[in-house]
């Protein structure tokens, strides 16, 4: 389909040089003392990657669409516009085992430089996969955090049923995990923006896929009447940016989650959070960048920032429904993938499918 804008390599949040992304996604039915099947997990983003300077800060915004749901660290994001370490997305319940099991994976860590911690304020996201897995039976431990961790790595990732977008649904279709790129080109410099979410969200009529009302015409395998469920929208970036226009690129991201037809409802919780790799600056503090200079790009000039950002997240949505597979899940609940070929023939019709 003919996504707009030049995309990177992989097409995906790893094509900003040294960002990396692990899974664990934890699947079973053979379960005992009265635990529901597992069909959840974990997906961890490094910033700087696992031999990177984990502690050194990254400068971030944040943007709440709706707030119906829960990203850790983001009040002091707001406060003092960074953040150190990775990043993770799992389902609701396991937010606090995730969040404790990043503290324990990085006080293992050595030294890169950066000195010892103080304290640590890692950055959790959640949605809500309780229709396919049985949440309150905590399937995620901190075994499949390390190695989400431990497994992160560069270059092409999966999309779909994987690590934390295991359970997922988006517009009552299999959802889960997604990943998309741009590149742009302005100063004489190449900047690459990459998005990753966990696809949560929707109700099929509400559906669209650049522009076309895709979801007036699939209606098989409906499940719900009203908007549910959630997003979070992760976007990294190469280009020097300061903490207030990372979190004027946050926004951008909700305009790229609106593309596909959402309203953002009020049960959904549609938290953006956008990070930039540039201005590395190496501390002998670990809760305080370096003072030094912070180079950035003026504002006047961000809007091809903002296109990109906007372009990857819409394609990013579309890419976790298109690689995820049907699932069953507790109770026998059946949730359907969508139908490749029935997408292409809307799209045909309406004249937006290449050749």
């Amino acid at each position: 389909m003919p996504f707009s804008g030049i995309t990177g390599p992989f097409n995906a949040i790893t094509d900003v040089a040294g960002v990396e992304v692990g899974y664990s996604t934890v699947v079973s039915d053979s379960l005992t003392s009265g635990k529901g099947p597992a069909r959840t997990g974990v997906t961890t983003i490094l910033p700087r990657g696992r031999m990177g300077p984990l502690r050194a800060p990254v400068w971030a915004g944040f943007h709440s669409l709706n707030g119906n749901g829960e990203m850790t660290g983001t009040h002091w994001i707001k406060e003092a516009g960074y953040f150190t370490g990775p990043i993770a997305i799992t389902n609701t319940h396991s937010l606090g085992t995730v969040h404790q099991s990043i503290l324990r994976w990085m006080i293992g860590k050595p030294d890169t430089g950066v000195g010892p911690y103080k304290f640590m304020l890692p950055v959790v996201g959640e949605t809500c996969d309780a229709y396919l897995n049985d949440m309150n039976a905590f399937h995620v431990t901190a075994d499949h955090v390390t190695e989400a961790l431990d497994r992160a790595s560069s270059g092409s990732i999966a999309e779909g049923n994987v690590g934390g977008g295991t359970g997922m649904i988006c517009f009552e279709y299999k959802g889960g995990t997604g990943t998309s790129s741009r590149v742009v080109d302005f100063f004489g410099s190449r900047y690459t923006v990459g998005c990753l979410v966990q696809a949560n969200f929707g109700i099929r009529p509400l559906l669209k896929i650049l522009g076309v009302p895709v979801g007036e015409h699939l209606t098989a395998n409906r499940l719900w009447a009203g908007e549910q469920g959630s997003i979070i929208a992760l976007v990294a970036t190469d280009a020097p940016l300061m903490p207030t226009q990372l979190e004027r690129v946050a926004r951008r991201a909700g305009l790229g989650i609106g593309r596909t037809g959402t309203p953002a409802g009020d049960g959904s919780g549609d938290l953006c959070l956008a990070f930039s790799t540039a201005n590395l600056t190496i501390s002998e503090s670990a809760i305080a960048p370096a003072v030094g200079d912070l180079a950035f790009l003026p504002n006047n000039m961000l809007d091809p920032l903002f296109e990109a950002t906007a372009q990857a997240v819409e394609e990013a949505i579309i890419n976790a429904m298109v690689a995820a597979e049907t699932m069953v899940g507790r109770e026998n609940r059946l949730v359907a993938a969508i139908e490749h070929d029935a997408v292409k023939e809307v799209m045909r019709n309406y004249g937006r499918l290449k050749a």
